[in-house]
Parts: structure tokens; sequence; C-alpha cells
């Protein structure tokens, strides 16, 4: 059974910091690019960060460039989304998903597996 299972959300003052991590069971992790997306209410699902297979590259959004970091860990099938100087605007529920291929991209329609998703709400 594929799943992804994000956790580490929560609520954080503006200016706080989350980590978020995704657990990946029932499908190859090491070979695969990984990526974090997030949805507000009313808003169509975007890109956050993602890296490659070997961790080797790693891409962000504008918006959170130099305040997000993502990583993973292949030995423990994992990856993490390290938060930090968070804002109000950063108030969304995030995903973590899977690529088909290894090479970090920012294009939804390439993932095929996504997580539940985690809530990450940010007060001012």
């Amino acid at each position: 059974q594929v799943q992804l299972v994000e956790s580490g959300g929560g609520l954080v003052q503006a200016g706080g910091s989350l980590r978020l991590s995704c657990a990946a069971s029932g499908l190859t992790f090491s070979t695969r690019a990984m990526g974090w997306f997030r949805q507000a209410p009313g808003k169509e699902r975007e890109f956050v960060a993602t890296i490659s297979w070997s961790g080797g590259s790693s891409y962000y959004a504008d918006s959170v460039k130099g305040r997000f970091t993502i990583s993973r860990d292949n030995a423990k099938k994992s990856a993490y989304l390290q938060m930090n100087s968070l804002k109000p605007e950063d108030t969304a529920v995030y995903y973590c998903a899977q690529d088909r291929w290894g090479g970090a991209t920012s294009r939804l329609e390439t993932y095929d597996y996504w997580g539940q998703g985690t809530q990450v709400t940010v007060s001012s």
C-alpha cells in the first residue's frame, strides 16, 4: 500500500518555525524527486519546494525562498520541510508528493503520489 504521511503541522505565531515531515511507505523512494505543495482556502494548490532523488538539487517558490528548506533522508524514506520566519500568508494545508522522475521539478502534473496533507496556521 502506497502511503505518504505528513506530520508536524500546527498553529504558530508569525515569525515562528515549524518542521514538516513526510514518511513514505510502499513505494520506491530513493530514486524519485520529492516535493512540497500547499493549498490555502479558495486557492489552487501551489508549488512550495522540490528536491532531487539524491538531494543534490532543490528549488523553491519565490514566496518561500530564503525562509524554507527542503531535505530528505533516503535511508529513512522521509522528506522534510523546515519553515522559518513564517508569515500569515503561509497558512495552508501542506502536502508532500513524489514525482515519477528523479529530477527536482515544480510541475505538479508529474507528481504521482500525494499525502493527505497537514494544516499549518500562522497567526499575526
